[in-house]
């Protein structure tokens, strides 16, 4: 069995998704969080669950005479970071205060934020602009005075680790990037970087540091959050403008996922999604192993919803071109039921001898008209074309339907 296999063959015994939602001071009662990503496939269930407990207290002390260092980092080092540009002024200067302090790992920065102020939130936009922060733990500590605070940031490694990892990091970069055609487009350039962290990368919630880049592109095992900063810190490598995006997956699991920037419009990203978990069929025929979810590639606003929803708290760019969809660019979109069309389409699929065939409708309403001649009527006709092309005295094939995405895909068996 080959490492790909293997990676496969783990991913279909996976559960969890989580997401990096930052926060503080160790003290207090949490709240935990966890509800299913389901897919059905031939009524069997894969179920992805996210736990997570978010704590935060602050002390209000007395004034205290306060020794703020120089600010070193520039607006123009910062501006145009998505969140940083959701923070007004003086958040804007908490912002770099604590980007100032982790860069140095400081065991404690002091900052202009008194007890009115939400430093903790601060730090969290912080976190999702710059994927490159790989040893900042979400969690951290605070003592709030009237006008200032002292904010003791958690590391995941000691500064010689953190150059090590850095180095480990660079090095991954760059195999990345030389797999790619250099003078691609910025769609191939972001098509391929979805591609490569769902082929290279195992889905597993015990992961180490699995908020973070490392766990993505070193360790090759991670959660949402280490997929989506990964893509985020490969992309913005490639000159490509990447949003972490926070908010819930199925509507009550917490889940993180991307928006990209591709010829100035913006698009919806999931790669973790891009990458699901197969059962095996009712036939007992296990599908292939790699197979990729393109419906969370470059898609739109509404195409995202049906199964995610994001974070309120921020207005995210609107994305409602749907010029990249992959199924429309690559001959499997249909805007209308047509059997015969839909029949030699999946018979030039044989006769090349892929290994699956996709039909992908425009609508609910198309898609529930189609269906059920597709399966019972268009598949069994392509089946004879199957047998006869390739001498087959027994047919097989393997569908899944898709209801969420107006998708159906049939495996086709050559032997």
């Amino acid at each position: 069995m080959t490492q790909r296999r293997r990676r496969r063959e783990r991913r279909k015994r996976r559960t969890g998704c989580a997401a990096a939602l930052i926060l503080l001071v160790l003290l207090g009662a949490g709240a935990a969080y966890g509800i299913p990503w389901v897919i059905d496939q031939f009524g069997g269930q894969v179920r992805e669950t996210f736990g997570e407990t978010v704590e935060k207290a602050v002390n209000t002390l007395s004034a205290e005479p306060a020794d703020f260092p120089e600010l070193t980092i520039s607006e123009e080092e910062v501006e145009g970071n998505f969140y940083y540009e959701q923070l007004n002024g003086e958040e804007q200067i908490i912002y770099r205060e604590l980007l100032q302090g982790v860069q140095d790992m400081e065991d404690c920065i002091t900052i202009h934020a008194g007890r009115e102020d939400h430093p903790e939130k601060v730090y969290e936009y912080l976190l999702y602009d710059c994927p490159e922060l790989f040893w900042c733990v979400g969690s951290s500590q605070m003592t709030v005075y009237e006008d200032h605070t002292e904010f003791y940031p958690t590391y995941s490694c000691t500064s010689d680790e953190r150059i090590r990892r850095q180095g480990e990091i660079d090095a991954a970069v760059s195999d990345c990037i030389e797999g790619n055609d250099p003078v691609a487009g910025e769609y191939d350039r972001i098509r391929y970087v979805y591609e490569y962290l769902v082929n290279t990368v195992d889905y597993d919630e015990d992961a180490p540091d699995n908020q973070n880049i490392y766990s993505a592109l070193v360790g090759k095992s991670s959660v949402c959050a280490g997929y989506s900063r990964a893509a985020q810190y490969l992309l913005n490598h490639m000159g490509i403008e990447c949003i972490y995006v926070v908010g819930t997956a199925q509507g009550q699991e917490a889940h993180a996922w991307n928006i990209v920037n591709c010829g100035g419009k913006y698009y919806q990203m999931d790669v973790t999604f891009g990458d699901p978990v197969f059962l095996s069929s009712e036939s007992g025929e296990n599908l292939p192993g790699n197979i990729i979810y393109y419906d969370y590639l470059c898609c739109t606003d509404t195409e995202i919803m049906a199964d995610h929803t994001p974070t309120d708290e921020v207005t995210y760019p609107t994305c409602e071109s749907d010029d990249l969809n992959y199924y429309r660019m690559n001959g499997m979109y249909y805007e209308s039921y047509d059997p015969q069309i839909l029949l030699g389409d999946m018979n030039d699929s044989i006769y090349e001898r892929q290994e699956m065939f996709v039909c992908k409708f425009s609508s609910s309403k198309i898609y529930q008209n189609a269906r059920g001649a597709v399966i019972e009527e268009l598949f069994p006709k392509a089946a004879q074309t199957l047998g006869s092309v390739y001498g087959l005295e027994q047919v097989k094939y393997t569908y899944i339907e898709d209801e969420t995405h107006n998708k159906i895909m049939v495996f086709w068996n050559y032997q």
